[in-house]
C-alpha cells in the first residue's frame, strides 16, 4: 500500500516542472530589449500614408467622375424613353393606314349618291390633318426617280418615253413620320 501512495506525488512533480519553465520562458523575452530593426523594416514596408491634400483629390476626383457618370446615364435614359416613344407612335400611325388606304379607294370609285361621297372626303380630310399634326407626310413618288430608302419597287416596265428609274405608277402611298419611313411606297418602275 505505500507505494500506492507514492505514485501520486511523482505526478505533481512532473506537473510542477513544466509550469515553472514555462514561468522562465515567459521572463527570458521580458528581460531582452525590444529590438528596434523590425520596427523600421516594417516602417519601409509600408507605403508612406497620402496626405490630406492627395486623399481630398482623390475623393473630389472621383466624385466628379460619379456625377458625369450619373449625368450620361440620365441623358441616355431620355434618349430611350424618347425613342420608345416615338417608334410606339409610328407604329401607331402604321396601324391607321390601311384605313387611309380604303378612303382613298372609297374616292376613287364613282358613285351616283353626293352625300355619301361627301361624306367619305369629310373623313379623308379629317384623317389627313390628324396624321398631319402628329408629323406624318405622304412620300412623292408618281414622276419622281426611283429611291430604294424611300419606295419599294414591286413591277418593271420596259417604256422608251419614261427615264430609266423613273416612276411611272405608284400602286400603295408611302409615309414619312419626321425624317423615319413607316411605310415604304409601293410603286411600278419605268426601265
Amino acid at each position: 500500500m505505500s507505494s500506492k501512495k507514492k505514485d501520486p506525488p511523482e505526478p505533481m512533480e512532473e506537473k510542477e516542472l513544466p509550469a515553472q519553465e514555462t514561468e522562465k520562458e515567459a521572463e527570458a523575452p521580458a528581460a531582452e530589449p525590444p529590438k528596434e530593426e523590425p520596427k523600421a523594416e516594417k516602417e519601409q514596408d509600408k507605403p508612406a500614408e497620402p496626405s490630406a491634400d492627395a486623399l481630398l483629390k482623390a475623393e473630389k476626383d472621383r466624385y466628379l467622375r460619379l456625377a458625369a457618370e450619373y449625368d450620361n446615364y440620365r441623358k441616355r435614359s431620355a434618349k430611350e424613353r424618347e425613342s420608345i416613344y416615338q417608334d410606339v407612335r409610328a407604329d401607331t400611325v402604321t396601324k391607321f393606314l390601311p384605313v387611309y388606304d380604303n378612303l382613298a379607294r372609297a374616292l376613287g370609285q364613282a358613285t351616283c349618291d353626293e352625300a355619301y361621297r361627301k361624306g367619305v372626303e369629310m373623313i379623308m380630310t379629317q384623317l389627313r390633318d390628324i396624321l398631319s399634326r402628329m408629323g406624318v407626310t405622304e412620300i412623292e413618288a408618281l414622276g419622281q426617280k426611283f429611291d430604294p430608302a424611300l419606295h419599294n419597287a414591286v413591277m418593271h416596265e420596259e417604256d422608251e418615253t419614261k427615264g430609266e428609274g423613273e416612276i411611272v405608277q405608284e400602286l400603295q402611298k408611302g409615309f414619312k413620320m419626321g425624317d423615319k419611313v413607316i411605310r415604304f411606297a409601293m410603286v411600278k418602275v419605268a426601265n
